[in-house]
């Protein structure tokens, strides 16, 4: 006698698979379906569908180049070096010494900390008049006055990266830690047998030990960053002059002015770009898989 299927794994995993339709699926067909519409709050009895148009507005716009190349600085600059401090982080971490426990807990704060939260201490630690970068910077005699550092050009759009780099640097020291101590202790007491330095421990045990590790977490973290509004916003709204516009905080800013329809284009465009990004990573996963 053949035994029926039974519907209770469906039935458990239903109520999963409906929040994920409610809270992604439908959204984004909702945003594929604005971004082919005139569909601006502002007038909306114009609303309507007009093809390609806003597509063609996005790539005849001068903002949104300009956007996308700071996005490309911001993730390269951001992500880049977040992973060199979090992996140097990790390396320490993995070393035993007394109060690692301790230190290990204390380095997780910025990463625990919310974006806005962060956006508005940093904003207070760059202010031109009060700030404490500024006040050390002048004790210190580094400086002769105070230097406005989100109020302007010059110095608005590194302000926010190193903003960045400080968030994501514990995320990197905490998965690149857990995925050290999965290495065997026995590969390294061998090298040191057969005489291989640290730096050949390190690039020929360590690095290509994680490197599944390394890959997934970079992936994670261009996608945040790149689409990371909160910290930018709360320190600048993507000023002055658009020095700090990244193109997640132009597609808010113009959600902002109820241009549903532009923004759901632009903010498809961006998905598109990261999906690129994760095309070497999956390409690298379906050659180990056959």
């Amino acid at each position: 006698m053949v035994k029926k299927p039974s519907i209770w794994p469906y039935v458990l995993v239903a109520p999963a698979v409906i929040i994920i339709l409610c809270v992604v699926f439908i959204p984004v067909i909702n945003a594929i379906i604005m971004s082919f519409q005139n569909y601006d709050l502002r007038r909306p009895k114009e609303i309507g569908f007009n093809g390609l148009s806003n597509y063609r507005a996005a790539f005849m716009d001068p903002l949104f180049f300009s956007s996308l190349i700071r996005t490309i600085l911001w993730v390269v600059c951001g992500v880049g070096f977040q992973f060199l401090f979090g992996f140097i982080l990790a390396l320490l971490l993995n070393k035993e010494f007394t109060g690692r426990g301790v230190v290990r807990a204390v380095s997780m704060i910025p990463w625990v900390t919310p974006g806005v939260l962060i956006g508005l201490m940093w904003r207070w630690i760059y202010d031109g008049n009060f700030g404490v970068l500024n006040d050390l910077l002048l004790k210190f005699h580094i400086s002769s006055h105070k230097i406005p550092f989100l109020s302007q050009v010059t110095t608005a759009f590194p302000s926010v990266i190193v903003t960045i780099i400080w968030q994501g640097i514990p995320f990197f020291a905490l998965m690149l830690l857990a995925a050290l101590q999965g290495v065997p202790t026995e590969i390294y007491e061998a090298a040191s047998i057969d005489g291989a330095c640290s730096w050949k421990k390190l690039i020929l045990i360590t690095i290509p030990s994680i490197k599944n590790t390394i890959y997934v977490t970079a992936l994670l973290r261009v996608i945040w960053v790149a689409n990371s509004v909160d910290v930018i916003f709360n320190m600048t709204e993507g000023g002055p002059a658009y020095s700090t516009q990244t193109l997640s905080v132009y597609i808010f800013n113009k959600g902002n002015a109820l241009n549903l329809g532009y923004a759901s284009a632009m903010a498809l465009l961006l998905a598109v770009l990261l999906l690129f990004a994760a095309v070497p990573y999956l390409k690298m996963n379906f050659k180990e898989e056959v």
